[in-house]
């Protein structure tokens, strides 16, 4: 079984006491935020610059045309695409502590 590290941004929700029982249940390991840093989502740092460089050339017309394209570009990526953003998590989340907050 995996060892589960979960990332969340504090919000009051996220601070419950049902979700912090249920984390603790569930023997889920919390990875402490620092300040909010595109450098630490996976979202910001490896998601979107992928779909910011594949709409580089795209033009759309429609909502429905830009949900298609973007069902297709996730459908098209292999498991190993979304597998490489999460895992740099940890390494990256280390160099926020060892930058002190600063952007790298």
């Amino acid at each position: 079984q995996h060892k589960v590290i979960l990332l969340h941004d504090n919000a009051p929700s996220h601070r419950a006491k049902l979700v912090k029982e249920m984390i603790e249940a569930f023997s889920w390991e919390i990875l402490s935020h620092v300040a909010y840093s595109p450098d630490l989502a996976p979202s910001d740092y490896h998601l979107f610059p992928s779909v910011g460089r594949a709409l580089a050339e795209q033009r759309f017309t429609s909502y429905e045309n830009v949900r298609k394209w973007l069902d297709d570009w996730f459908a098209s990526k292999k498991q190993q695409f979304f597998w490489r953003g999460i895992h740099k998590l940890s390494d990256r989340w280390e160099k926020c502590l060892a930058s002190d907050g600063q952007y790298f």
